[in-house]
């Protein structure tokens, strides 16, 4: 069996490019318009750009954790983070196309998957 770290860090890179093609099919589809976050206009401040680059950080930030983290630590950190962006997707489930509805179930199964691999990690 593959190492609990590689196992994780794995399953991060799926929810990060799970949120990856959620955002070119948004762009392809014409249903993600610059200055627009979701159905309300925002001015694109630096701070706001910023503020979303670091939450969009997070998978990334989740996959060098898993691979540096001493055991303990990122056992913790997956459960935090994943309980987290579960939390979040299920809030984000309506007012998006199918398409994107269909990515953020995808997202949600990966971080529970995550949550069960975390909790179940014999350290």
């Amino acid at each position: 069996m593959l190492d609990m770290r590689i196992i994780l860090s794995g399953l991060w890179v799926a929810t990060m490019l799970t949120f990856l093609w959620g955002d070119v099919l948004g762009s392809i589809s014409g249903y993600t318009e610059p200055g627009k976050l979701g159905e309300r206009v925002y001015e694109a401040t630096h701070v706001i750009w910023v503020a979303i680059a670091a939450f969009m950080m997070s998978p990334i930030v989740m996959i060098v954790l898993n691979l540096t983290l001493n055991h303990r630590a990122i056992r913790w950190a997956n459960i935090i983070v994943a309980v987290f962006w579960i939390i979040f997707n299920l809030s984000s489930l309506s007012g998006y196309p199918a398409y994107n509805k269909f990515l953020l179930i995808v997202s949600i199964v990966f971080n529970v998957m995550i949550v069960w691999y975390a909790w179940k990690w014999v350290i």
